[in-house]
């Protein structure tokens, strides 16, 4: 029971009353809004089974609060609200979904709870030390509600979540190593997993999951251990599933604030693909912000696909300049990449260099000396396109 209870006028708490079934509906639709993994939970039936519990509770609320407790000092504590907060939290177990998720939409739906009935307290004039106890209760109760869905959630996964996470595991390490699809698709039935259509690679620095733990799909798999880089740094990786262009730029942003590398979109037997790409460009140090969408860095992915290659390449491309001197040679390698990469427009490599259109056309005279005919060959350009493309072409 809550700890006090609240003097409220009969006019206040009927308006309440009335008004709760429009209050829980706008609580629900907030929190489908705000915490994206229950958009699809609590859409259609599920949805309006969801709006009952949410008005259950906030009756449980006002009874509480409004009314005095029972004589019989043996009743027990938790009501049927507290009965259904510890049930929804197992439940949430069973469907995957985390604490954290869960305690969003706590958050999420006491706000807009406590903003409804406040706004009727408030038209019917009630003092403002009133309120602060009726806020002080209201929180109170929710806080109760949320400690009971975690207990709930804790013990199921006590019972049955430690098999469902052994399985879920094994289903990625299937995943990563190119297993047939009807073996998948008998791996995530016994894991209890249901497949998406796609599977995104998502690598985290440490501490960054809690950040981004409401963005996330109930669906998402994680590596069972964490990568370390080339420094030592270490990256938890998971698999997101279906993310489309919203989903992803939400994810983004969550991610802001801490490091993370995002893969491309696979189809979810071939996910392998999206942790490869997201290790390589670990491996490589892609990218100088904190967020890498590995979708926004192709061209340098593919051109340092095989560095020693690509090392052989500049060598022959540029073969026909090693006779000069090095501060000569390097100003024409300099020209002729400015030269490709403007397609030979010569004011604007001459300010791109910093130089004068006439020495451009110095330097590329000088070139076409070096390399005659092959600056018109189709092949040749691409060869030098490739091998001179990357900032670090010299």
């Amino acid at each position: 029971m809550v700890s006090a209870q609240v003097d409220l006028p009969k006019a206040v708490i009927d308006a309440m009353w009335s008004a709760l079934p429009t209050v829980a509906e706008r609580t629900v639709a907030t929190v489908i809004a705000e915490v994206p993994s229950y958009a699809d939970a609590f859409s259609g039936r599920m949805g309006r089974i969801i709006e009952v519990a949410v008005q259950q509770a906030l009756q449980g609320f006002i009874k509480e609060s409004t009314e005095p407790p029972p004589n019989d000092a043996d009743v027990a504590a938790a009501g049927p609200s507290l009965d259904g907060a510890y049930s929804l939290g197992r439940g949430e177990a069973r469907q995957g979904r985390s604490t954290d998720v869960l305690l969003a939409a706590y958050r999420t739906g006491a706000t807009v709870a406590w903003r409804e009935l406040s706004g009727i307290a408030v038209s019917h004039g009630l003092p403002g030390d009133t309120l602060a106890l009726l806020a002080e209760l209201m929180f109170g109760y929710i806080d109760r509600l949320s400690a009971y869905s975690v207990a709930g959630h804790a013990e199921e996964l006590a019972i049955s979540g430690l098999s469902r996470q052994r399985n879920r595991e094994r289903l990625v390490q299937q995943i990563l190593a190119g297993a047939s699809v009807d073996d998948l698709a008998s791996a995530a039935e016994r894991a209890e997993w249901r497949p998406p259509r796609t599977l995104t690679a998502l690598a985290l620095s440490e501490g960054a999951e809690r950040a981004v733990a409401a963005q996330l799909d109930p669906r998402t798999l994680r590596l069972p251990d964490n990568v370390a880089d080339r420094t030592g740094e270490q990256w938890l990786v998971l698999l997101v599933p279906d993310l489309n262009r919203r989903t992803r730029t939400r994810l983004i942003r969550a991610s802001a604030d801490h490091r993370a590398v995002l893969g491309p979109v696979r189809p979810w037997e071939n996910a392998a693909a999206s942790v490869h790409r997201v290790m390589r460009s670990i491996d490589m140090g892609l990218g100088s912000g904190p967020v890498v969408d590995t979708d926004d860095y192709l061209t340098e992915l593919v051109l340092r696909a095989d560095p020693v290659a690509l090392s052989d390449l500049r060598t022959k491309v540029l073969a026909p300049l090693d006779d000069l001197r090095p501060a000569t040679r390097d100003k024409l390698i300099e020209t002729l990449r400015a030269w490709l990469l403007h397609h030979g427009r010569r004011d604007e490599i001459a300010a791109s260099l910093h130089v004068h259109p006439q020495t451009v056309r110095y330097r590329i005279g000088q070139l076409r000396e070096h390399y005659g005919e092959r600056l018109t060959d189709p092949c040749a350009i691409l060869e030098l396109t490739v091998a001179l493309g990357s900032a670090d072409s010299r």
